[in-house]
């Protein structure tokens, strides 16, 4: 089905500051779930002893995303045609398991709740629907479809979690700080770890998406490539179909001869990489969950909150308006609702970019790889119009679906940690795979997330 890899040189790497880039994409991708609602609702309610979960779930991704960058480091093709090397079917999982969890329009229609709160707006549907044809836009009209992304992130990020660190800085006080200095190593007022009465499920749940989540890990494998890491130079990039001008796309990647200058240049791109995810994922991630969990635990412990999810953004806003002025509540709610634009427009980035990549694949004998940004932005588009449809209609979020979402992308995690730590030791060389360290905690992220899949279905 795939062509042996081509065999070049693996080219040298750049300095840091040319790395930095598409870890802001991915830390986008998590903050309209974990960082912006369930943490900060499960510490509102039980306290800052339990943010030791948030740490250690963006930590896990930190090594499952580094092991999704290892493959196309050293490949240069997506993960997805390493998957398929090895399973034939593994396209179709990959395309369905990511459509049926992330084809409803609920991170824009949040978005759009928080945004119509400000503006005044009752009904919000019409502007969720402005908002998906804004994302379209955007994606549409950019000429390589990776510097758009990547800018739209680094700019709302860079805006928006200082706003939040001003703000939850003003509010909090020693005590405040205190609590979540000790709840980082899972100390809580009156118990350690967990508390009594704390819903497990929505605690491993929180757990799992500190980050990105299901297949959207995945996507990580796309913007290394597409920013030229390692072998990926040689790989082409997704241009716009209106603007842009057509570049190469070869689906099948090249490796490097295992030279003493090639393992001191990939020793040093290793290095480098874990640098740039450390810095912009880990850090900024950890900074912005816990940050966002203190503003939550200092406006509403111990008060009583009505509801999760959107309706707790609400509650945070009228009480960070009753401590400081309205301006500073209003000002919560725009940065909330920009943060969950944010997400939408790189979840539909990131589940438009694995579709047309597992589609073409699986047409890989009829379709050339030239045809990857029609296919793209036909995915993109169609989610999009499925989107207002859904809005247009006037569906709340059914609770079955959300379900069997959630079951999904708890099983989604569970397979890809298993197949990209087998495909990392199986089919690269010796010198190139996981240490034993890397190795033992992906074990453990494959046993959690089969844990959390057997608990979902049960």
């Amino acid at each position: 089905m795939f062509r042996d890899h081509r065999v070049k040189a693996l080219p040298p790497a750049p300095k840091l500051r040319h790395l930095i880039g598409p870890s802001f994409i991915l830390l986008g991708l998590g903050l309209g779930s974990g960082e912006l609602i369930l943490w900060p609702y499960l510490t509102s309610n039980f306290g800052m002893g339990i943010i030791w979960g948030a740490v250690l779930g963006i930590t896990m991704q930190y090594f499952m995303n580094m092991e999704i960058e290892r493959y196309s480091l050293v490949r240069g093709e997506s993960i997805f045609v390493g998957f398929a090397r090895k399973l034939r079917l593994a396209p179709y999982w990959f395309i369905f398991s990511t459509f049926v969890a992330w084809f409803w329009p609920g991170i824009i229609g949040s978005s759009a709740r928080l945004l119509g709160r400000v503006l005044g707006f009752a009904d919000t549907h019409l502007l969720a629907i402005g908002l998906l044809l804004l994302i379209g836009a955007i994606l549409t009209l950019g000429s390589v479809l990776y510097k758009t992304v990547e800018k739209f992130s680094m700019v709302l990020i860079t805006l928006g979690v200082p706003a939040i660190a001003v703000l939850t800085f003003f509010l909090a006080d020693k005590a405040d700080v205190a609590a979540l200095t000790k709840g980082i190593v899972g100390i809580g007022e009156g118990y350690f770890f967990l508390p009594e009465g704390l819903p497990i499920a929505s605690f491993l749940a929180a757990f799992a998406f500190s980050g990105a989540g299901g297949n959207l890990n995945l996507a990580q494998s796309f913007y290394i490539k597409e920013k030229g890491y390692g072998m990926g130079k040689y790989s082409g990039r997704i241009t716009s179909i209106l603007t842009g001008e057509v570049e190469n796309i070869r689906l099948e990647g090249a490796k490097f001869a295992m030279t003493v200058e090639h393992l001191k240049r990939f020793k040093r791109w290793w290095r480098l990489i874990n640098l740039e995810h450390l810095i912009v994922f880990w850090a900024t991630g950890v900074i912005t969950i816990c940050l966002l969990a203190l503003l939550a635990f200092t406006t509403a412990y111990g008060k009583t909150t009505p509801g999760a999810g959107i309706d707790f953004v609400f509650f945070e806003a009228i009480e960070i308006s009753k401590q400081t002025l309205p301006l500073f509540g209003t000002a919560f709610l725009v940065v909330g609702g920009i943060m969950l634009f944010s997400t939408q427009t790189t979840v539909l980035d990131a589940t438009s970019r694995i579709m047309a990549e597992n589609l073409l694949i699986i047409k890989k004998n009829k379709w050339e790889s030239k045809k990857l940004p029609k296919i793209y932005y036909s995915f993109l588009w169609a989610q999009i119009i499925l989107g207002i449809i859904i809005l247009l209609v006037g569906f709340k979020e059914p609770l079955q679906l959300l379900t069997i979402s959630a079951v999904i992308n708890a099983a989604a995690m569970f397979v890809h940690i298993g197949a990209t730590l087998l495909l990392n030791v199986k089919s690269l060389d010796q010198k190139l795979r996981p240490g034993l360290a890397r190795i033992t905690i992906m074990l453990a992220a494959f046993v959690f997330f089969g844990y959390l899949t057997a608990r979902s279905l049960l």
